[in-house]
């Protein structure tokens, strides 16, 4: 009877242990220097916004106790709000400080992913990136064709395209992928890009920021001058050569590198 009663008296002191470790690290260890506790939606939204300052990087999964606040961001006004105004200054850039030669070497790029085709919607069935990546799953949905457009980025690739400069799509998609990426665009209104590169298997071990660097580096040698990278993702417009100005769109779901 003893030994039973210790028993459970050590169960219960170690579930206390564990409640109090996790209200711990989520919570109590999150204040202020005023020591005022910060509620988990502040911890969560100062995570995302480490995210978009390239604070936090090389997550392989949105902390589990943030997936519900980051399911609700992208479904949210704010998502849309944040989405469009990195748009407005993507004209307003076009409308002021680009002095197109329009010889058809004026240039812009364009990622694919949660930058002109939401994954929202494969996002949602794996807990708004609470899960970790598989890839095989993720290239099946794609497979399928069905990712809605982004309204404010097709907006801004109607802008590009009707002052005649090229739009070229870079994506860290694979090669096998090319004719149900082109139903995609094509179904949800995108048309009259000039080129669209896809990682090939001689691509297959470099970083992504790597492999578009060096998609950049043949389009500079080409001749084209290259006014804007329009991305989600820091490894879409970083690494040499760039362009002239470089703009990111929030995407809290993943990092890659």
């Amino acid at each position: 009877m003893a030994a039973e009663a210790l028993l459970s008296l050590s169960l219960s002191l170690g579930i206390l242990i564990s409640l109090c470790s996790a209200d711990w690290n989520i919570l109590s260890s999150q204040r202020t220097r005023n020591g005022v506790k910060i509620s988990l939606k502040n911890y969560c939204e100062g995570w995302r916004m480490n995210v978009e300052l390239h604070n936090i990087r090389e997550f392989e999964v949105v902390p589990e106790e943030c997936v519900n606040y980051v399911g609700k961001y992208m479904k949210s006004t704010q998502y849309r709000v944040d989405s469009e105004r990195a748009i407005e200054e993507c004209i307003m850039y076009l409308s002021t400080s680009c002095s197109l030669k329009r010889d058809g070497r004026d240039a812009w790029i364009f990622d694919i992913d949660d930058t002109m085709l939401s994954t929202v919607p494969y996002y949602k069935k794996h807990q708004y990136g609470g899960e970790k990546l598989n890839v095989t799953s993720l290239e099946e949905w794609m497979s399928k064709a069905k990712a809605p457009a982004l309204e404010h980025s097709l907006n801004l690739f109607n802008e590009i395209k009707a002052r005649g400069i090229q739009i070229v799509l870079v994506s860290s998609r694979r090669e096998h992928l090319r004719s149900a990426t082109i139903d995609n665009l094509v179904n949800v209104g995108f048309h009259g890009w000039s080129s669209l590169v896809l990682r090939g298997p001689e691509d297959e071990l470099k970083g992504v920021q790597s492999y578009k660097a060096e998609v950049r580096k043949k389009l500079v040698s080409a001749g084209y001058r290259i006014w804007g990278i329009l991305g989600d993702q820091y490894s879409s417009i970083q690494g040499l050569p760039s362009a002239k100005r470089t703009f990111k769109l929030p995407n809290p779901l993943y990092y890659i590198s």
